[in-house]
This record gives structure tokens, sequence and C-alpha cells, in this order.
């Protein structure tokens, strides 16, 4: 079946886009023959052409320049038609508003359906999209079903789990190399966390955990990887350095800024926090718990379906804030015979639950589906 999928970035610098490459790299062109049809040019395109799968670009500029809008939704309705394209996948709210209406355009809004990745809390974009005809609506957890059910009641939301590839055992000689550029010390019990640096990923809190942790006389350093990926919140990531100083551990934490791949620095955590009390799924979980990483994470939206406490990981109650995050994180230091059976755990829980492969398998099944309605 031919499948048009809509992409608003050029680049892959997020989870939904770790999904989409995942999926691209893993399915069967057998069952799916994808067209993928990018709102911006970027590296991403060319990532997606070297896989021999063919990509288009309609630059879509704004959301807020309507005639743009109104002449990127035609193109891509002349590209269905062109491309003979029996369904249409529009990955993001974003893509939908152009998609969703260029497969209206084209006479397909009943072969159409679009990926909701975050958990819809009602903002004038999810509620657009969610007014644009489509038939089912795609989302990384159950937690964001639920939402999306609650805001266009009667559509079919399914769950699709995102799933990566284990990430290559890397030898210590160059792990300790990387260890000593980042001036980690060498004994010190790592902290970490990995992603954008948005206020919504709250990383703010891990660097307070650790300060309470130094407080308490345990030595432990933070390493945080990622920057401001996209430019949507520089004030905030230039907030965390100063954090940092302000709560005198400044030396004891490291940025890494943006990288490319978050998996070589991960393996120099012991252990890998996810601060976000409002995580639509957390693919960074899922990164560390296939390196055999127990994990931290607040109790809701998506850590909750990926984490079993005791098990895989620790959950802390949201209103514990950063002195829960520093009690679980004190436990961990507490017993490193617990360290390891999570991290045994976690990496079984990726297995069992988070492959690249099982996620490829059940987003082609929806496509299917989709197709014999």
């Amino acid at each position: 079946m031919r499948v048009a999928i809509t992409v608003p970035w050029g680049e892959r610098l997020g989870g939904a886009e770790a999904m989409l490459w995942s999926f691209l790299r893993h399915l069967d062109r057998r069952r799916v023959d994808p067209l993928v049809v990018f709102l911006q040019d970027g590296p991403y395109v060319r990532e997606v052409e070297k896989l021999g799968i063919p990509a288009a670009v309609l630059e879509a500029g704004r959301l807020r320049q309507a005639s743009r809008l109104a002449r990127t939704a035609g193109a891509f309705a002349r590209l269905l038609r062109r491309e003979r394209c029996q369904l249409v996948l529009n990955w993001s709210a974003k893509t939908h508003l152009y998609g969703g209406v260029g497969a209206a355009l084209a006479g397909m809004s009943r072969r159409t359906l679009w990926w909701q990745h975050g958990v819809p809390e009602g903002a004038w974009l999810d509620r657009v999209a969610s007014a644009l005809p489509a038939t089912a609506v795609g989302c990384s957890s159950r937690a964001g079903a639920r939402a999306q059910s609650r805001l266009w009641p009667g559509r079919r939301a399914f769950v699709v789990y995102p799933g990566i590839d284990c990430p290559p055992a890397r030898h210590a000689g160059e792990l300790a190399s990387l260890r000593a550029g980042l001036g980690l010390p060498a004994e010190a019990f790592v902290v970490g966390v990995a992603g954008r640096l948005q206020p919504w990923k709250r990383q703010d809190l891990v660097i307070e955990a650790v300060a309470e942790l130094r407080r308490r006389g345990r030595e432990v350093h933070c390493l945080v990887v990622g920057g401001d990926a996209y430019g949507l919140s520089p004030e905030y990531a230039e907030s965390l350095p100063r954090l940092a100083a302000r709560l005198g551990v400044d030396g004891h934490v490291t940025f890494t800024g943006q990288v490319r791949e978050a998996a070589a620095y991960m393996e120099l955590m012991d252990v890998v926090v996810n601060p976000s009390r409002s995580e639509p799924f957390g693919i960074v979980l899922v990164e560390a718990m296939a390196l055999g990483k127990p994990v931290v994470a607040f109790a809701s939206a998506g850590p909750l379906e990926i984490v079993q406490p005791g098990v895989s990981g620790l959950l802390v109650q949201e209103e514990g804030g950063s002195k829960g995050l520093a009690t679980a994180l004190d436990r961990l230091l507490d017993d490193p015979d617990l360290c390891r059976r999570l991290g045994s755990g976690a990496r079984h829980r990726f297995a069992e639950r988070f492959t690249a492969r099982r996620m490829t398998e059940s987003l082609s099944r929806e496509l299917e589906r989709l197709l014999r309605t």
C-alpha cells in the first residue's frame, strides 16, 4: 500500500522524530510503500532518501501564513493524486493541519490518520487538528489516547508504543576517553538526564536533587545531555547553569549541549532520571533501559506505562518534587545490588515491549486495518 507520511521537521532531534525514523528503517516495504513529505528542508530529508525511500519537500512556512497553508495543502492534494497514494499518515498535529486539508481536497479523508505523540491538553493546535477529518489518531501512550478521546469523542484512538534498536556496545577505552573529555570525576556516582532543554522537561529538578544529595554528603555528579533544540526555550537553557551556581553545585554539573546521539553519554550514567511531570511517553527511559540502566521518573503519563516500580526502575510521586527524586536516588546510592537488579529488569522490559521491530509491526498493522475499512 502506498502511504504518504507528512513530517514537520527537517531534522531529527526529538522522540517523535526518533520513532518515525525507527519505523522507516524497519518497515517491510512489501507491505508499506512510503512517500515521506517534509514541510521544511533539512538533513532528515537526505537521511530518508539514503534509505531508498522517496521524499518530497513542500515548504510550508509558518502556521500564521494562511495563504501558504492553502498553497501547501493544494500542492499536497496534487501530490497524493500524482503518486496514487492510498493512505495518509500525518506525523503531528501541525502536519495534520496541512495534510488533513490536502487529503480532504484529494477525497481521501476516510483514508487519513494522524499521530499524536504528546498528551493533548486542549491547546489550539490540538483542538484544530482534532476538528479536521481523520478516521483515527495514533498515540504513544494510553494517557495520550485517553486525552485525545476526551478532546474528540467518537474517533478511534489507538496506541503504539515507540520502540528503538538496542544501542551498540562501546569499548571501555572509548567511554573512558569520553568521560575524561567531559571532566567527570572518576569515583563519582553519575546522575544523568537527557533531552531537549525545555521548561516542561524539568531538568532543573535533577540539578536541585543533586544539590540536595551533596548537602547530605553524597559524592554525586550530574550530567545534563541536550541543548535548546529548535530554539524553543533559550531562556530556560540559559537558566540551568545559573541554577547550578546558585545552589553551589556548578562544579558538580556538566552540560554537554545539543548532541546528535545520546546513547554514549547515557552509558556514563549510573542512573538515568526523567524529571518531567507531563512526559507523553519517555523515549529516553527506553534508551536507558536498553543499556541496562536503572531509571527514576515521576509516576505520571508515559513513565507509568514504561517503568515497573521496583522491577525496572523507581517511580516517585509527583508532589515529591526534587526532594522525592533525591530520596529515590539516595536509595540507589545505598544499595548497589538494587541498582544491578533494576538495570537487569530494565533491559528485560525493553526487549519485551519496546523494540523497534515490535513498534513497526504494530503500526504497520494499524495502517493495514485502515486500508481495509
